[in-house]
């Protein structure tokens, strides 16, 4: 699962990183504790004049399919499974020919530590340890997505909040390194398949065959404050490393 991740680059370092044409209209904050339903930069394709365009735009984390009744139903759909994400009917339209990029300096998780002298909280049960992973080479974290246009029925065709653009994060199993911290972490595409990944005329078997888990190597974990664990904090401080409380050997 990723339920919550950073985001703190300025759009202009993340044009120039995944090589946009197309910058956004608007700029988000740096952001690191990103959580669902929040405001977030994707990766798309645009075809602009039969032209295929790489634009940087604005979504909401929280997949709203096109046949939903309201929009409430995002913040059930931040992740959609590797595994099934071809199929399911919430997210298999937009796996044929929505799919995006959605850039991150990292993501947390959340360790049970089984060690007897571990802190606990209330009811006396283990405190969840929260982990930065991210990658080791300080590069933007590529994570697969998908994204949806949903229309509002009870506004009018010249509202500008008639259309609501969503999208979820896809999640595979994790690999040994971070596997022993959660069992599941985002998808990432590799640099040299983001034009074929964001491709809309690439259908869902040859975006099928993009959905390969990180080699071991490639991402790096460390514990951070409990600080994380409230959206209501924000703030660099949040990916500060600590010392670790029990060892993950």
């Amino acid at each position: 699962m990723c339920g919550r991740y950073a985001a703190a680059k300025d759009p202009a370092a993340l044009v120039e990183e995944f090589e946009v044409e197309d910058p956004p209209a608007e700029e988000l904050r740096p952001d690191y504790n990103v959580a669902p339903t929040k405001k977030v930069y994707l990766v798309v394709d645009k075809l602009k004049e039969d032209v295929h365009q790489r634009a940087l735009v604005i979504g909401r984390w929280g997949l709203v399919p096109s046949w939903a009744k309201d929009p409430g139903i995002g913040s059930r759909m931040i992740n959609a499974r590797a595994e099934t994400v071809a199929e399911k009917p919430a997210f298999r339209r937009a796996f044929a020919k929505r799919r995006c990029l959605l850039p991150a300096d990292g993501y947390y998780e959340w360790y049970l530590p089984t060690s007897p002298d571990a802190p606990v909280g209330k009811g006396g049960k283990p405190l969840k340890q929260p982990f930065f992973i991210h990658p080791a080479d300080g590069s933007s974290l590529a994570m697969a997505g998908l994204y949806e246009w949903w229309r509002d029925p009870t506004r009018s065709d010249d509202d500008p909040a008639a259309w609501l653009l969503s999208c979820t994060i896809i999640t595979t199993e994790a690999t040994d390194e971070v596997g022993r911290i959660h069992d599941r972490m985002p998808m990432t595409i590799s640099r040299a398949d983001w034009a074929a990944w964001l491709d809309p005329t690439n259908g869902p078997e040859a975006a099928g065959s993009l959905l390969v888990p990180a080699v071991d190597g490639v991402l790096t974990a460390y514990p951070v404050s409990t600080l994380v664990n409230s959206v209501k904090n924000n703030g660099p401080e949040l990916i500060e490393p600590i010392p670790a409380d029990e060892s993950l050997a």
